[in-house]
């Protein structure tokens, strides 16, 4: 039975100590005032901690796209990348500029607000509250420092959050009087981006001053300051990286990697490190980090979910729902692209031009980085779980009379409904899920680690690359594949690169695979300015293919066909289960062909002879003339605000390049 994590038990414990202090509750109703009893009660105090750490969950509004916001449909950021296929506010192809102002991005929130709905600044506001008025009432500081530090940690993730999306925000440190009418509060600017970020690292240095560096078991998930300092070395990378730093000024990846080095230090110090248990050879380690509780060393930051049933005490995680397919009760709502599945390198590490395997588009599958059979599920793959464990995912199409002329084969073995793409996601996926109550794999508990230990290694390789140490990037990025089970052929596990640019393009391609549907890539194509083929740094980098701007995304058509090599046609499923009258071939067969000693043989000879792999283009939308394409705007790279934060807050300026209430906006976030 899955423990109740700190997350998990953040609404039962407020709940249980407002059934003693009414008072509580009251404050959170108020939002212009706060009991002072709080603050003088520890167990109170811990609590209004608590109930911050609640406002900072996957579904409490902030924008991390995480593998919760992917379960519960929260894709939009994922579908600006390769990842995930599909139109968005953000990849129209749209009028320039006119029509940008109504699509900028609302997070941002209304600065001075009476709601006390979860929004990026009634979270400040919160925070700001404790942080003001903690030491003023009698506590001991050695309750109070790592109450403050977990909340002086939140504080700079919040801001960070607004930071790399919209650059320079107002900032805010103290409790300011929530009425409309209050022209102080309603007057503060935008502070310029550099000032932020230097807000940001001294809120988070006084956070790993407060905090220890590992709980203990009960209290295991709370920030710790090795977390701090690994968000510190997020933020001082993103603020190295080209997007902020159009002149590669070095300093700015020195200062990184010296964050990042500080960090991955002070983690292992305390037990943190890449997750090992298991065979390292073929990926076993990899894909069992998600399913450790308590003390998990790969979880820098993580947020818990239990798998319990009682609405008091259910924090339930969507995700093993949201990727089994519906011929299994799941949704069948997460669809890798073509793109994504081709990305993965073969086992030694090589991409197939310049690996020692040779590599076979119709079996796409063989010799894979091993990280790639954790993380796909494709036609005829074993996908087993608690109810049934011999279970293969089938993802075959065949015509029927009317529809073969067209091209489009509308007979699938999936008739509960087929996925978008023809390839299932099982990152993540516990192969021991149950089915559960509901009967839908909904009572999971996995949690979701927002920051795992491989991104400290990964942050501190490309931060240690910009900043000239080349041999301990490159030294990173081996270490990464290493623990995911790439072969070591050549002694640098398939890595050629040498320059700095071409050492910079093998981490982010590193991070690609290894954080693939983690909720990273968008940010990484954004600080790097990779969407289009035109950017400097695409050019520089050469990842001109990789480029989305003019693509669509695609998936994949697993098609039948007979013996003599035409496209099977019929009403009736070619490949029956365990029927060695199928009209074209057993796909379970009480005995394999000569020759043929195991399922895996088995398969490879189905997909030798009874299968074609064509491209399915319909991920993207197809009802447009001209055909649909993704469109990248620069605009994006820093949003504007919206127009209805504009309209109530006059004294904010619009970023550039965006649609002001007074013209066009002059907030410059380079500054």
């Amino acid at each position: 039975m899955k423990r109740y994590k700190l997350t998990s038990l953040i609404l039962l414990v407020v709940g249980l100590i407002s059934g003693c202090k009414k008072d509580f509750l009251e404050e959170k109703r108020d939002f212009t005032g706060y009991n002072e009893e709080v603050f003088a009660d520890p167990v109170l105090a811990q609590a209004y901690v608590d109930y911050v750490y609640g406002l900072f969950l996957p579904n409490g509004g902030n924008s991390q796209s995480l593998m919760w916001n992917l379960a519960t449909g929260g894709s939009t950021f994922s579908q600006t990348t390769e990842e995930l296929a599909g139109e968005n506010d953000f990849n129209k192809p749209w009028a320039r500029v006119s029509y940008l102002q109504s699509h900028a991005l609302p997070y941002f929130g209304r600065r001075i607000n009476s709601s006390i709905n979860n929004t990026t600044w009634t979270r400040l506001r919160q925070i700001n509250i404790f942080i003001d008025e903690i030491d003023n009432h009698g506590l001991d500081a050695s309750v109070t420092g790592p109450l403050k530090g977990q909340l002086y940690f939140w504080r700079a993730f919040q801001y960070f959050d607004m930071v790399r999306l919209y650059g320079g925000v107002p900032i805010v440190l103290h409790v300011q009087n929530a009425s409309p009418d209050n022209n102080e509060a309603n007057s503060v600017p935008r502070s310029k981006t550099s000032e932020c970020i230097e807000q940001i690292i001294a809120d988070l240095d006084m956070a790993m001053s407060l905090l220890p560096g590992s709980w203990d078991g009960s209290n295991w998930g709370r920030i710790t300051s090795g977390a701090a300092a690994a968000l510190k070395g997020r933020v001082l990378l993103t603020w190295a990286s080209p997007l902020f730093n159009r002149n590669d000024d070095v300093t700015r990846w020195e200062r990184a990697y010296q964050a990042n080095q500080e960090a991955k230090t002070l983690l292992e110090s305390n037990g943190f490190g890449l997750y090992k248990k298991g065979d390292l050879t073929n990926g076993e380690a990899w894909a069992s980090m998600w399913f450790e509780e308590v003390n998990n060393p790969e979880a820098v930051l993580v947020y818990g979910f239990n798998d319990r049933t009682t609405d008091q005490l259910k924090k339930n995680n969507f995700w093993e729902k949201a990727v089994r397919p519906k011929e299994v009760n799941g949704d069948g709502s997460i669809s890798p692209t073509r793109q994504m599945v081709e990305a993965f390198p073969m086992k030694d590490g090589k991409m197939p031009e310049q690996s020692a395997y040779t590599y076979d588009e119709k079996k796409f599958y063989k010799n894979r980085d091993p990280r790639f059979y954790k993380t796909f599920i494709y036609n005829g793959a074993p996908w087993p779980y608690n109810d049934n464990p011999n279970y293969i995912q089938w993802s075959y199409r065949w015509f029927n009379n009317n529809d073969i002329a067209e091209g489009v084969p509308d007979l699938t073995t999936e008739t509960r409904g087929a996925n978008n793409s023809g390839i299932y996601l099982c990152k993540a996926s516990n192969l021991s899920a149950a089915l559960g109550v509901s009967g839908r794999f909904e009572e999971n508990g996995t949690d979701v680690m927002e920051m795992r230990f491989a991104e400290v290694v990964l942050n501190l390789a490309e931060s240690a690359i910009g900043a000239g140490h080349l041999a301990e990037g490159l030294e990173g990025i081996k270490t990464i594949r290493e623990r995911a089970g790439v072969e070591n052929l050549d002694g640098n596990y398939g890595v050629t690169a040498t320059g700095r640019d071409e050492l910079f393009a093998a981490v982010l391609n590193e991070r690609k695979i290894e954080f693939a549907y983690e909720g990273k890539r968008f940010w990484d194509l954004r600080r790097w300015m990779l969407f289009d083929q035109n950017s400097p740094t695409v050019s520089r980098l050469g990842l001109q293919e990789q480029a989305l701007n003019g693509t669509r995304r695609t998936g994949y058509y697993f098609l039948v066909k007979n013996q003599d090599g035409s496209y099977y046609v019929g009403e009736q499923d070619p490949m029956i289960a365990g029927d060695s009258n199928a009209p074209v071939i057993d796909r379970n067969p009480e005995n394999y062909p000569a020759g043929i000693d195991n399922y895996e043989e088995y398969l490879d000879y189905l997909y030798d002879n009874y299968f074609e792999i064509t491209v399915k283009d319909d991920l993207d939308r197809t009802n447009a003339t001209p055909t649909w394409q993704f469109t990248w705007y620069d605009e994006y790279y820093f949003f504007g605000l919206n127009e209805d934060i504009l309209s109530g807050s006059p004294y904010l300026e619009q970023t550039q390049g965006w649609d002001g209430i007074n013209g066009m906006g002059t907030f410059d976030p380079l500054q």
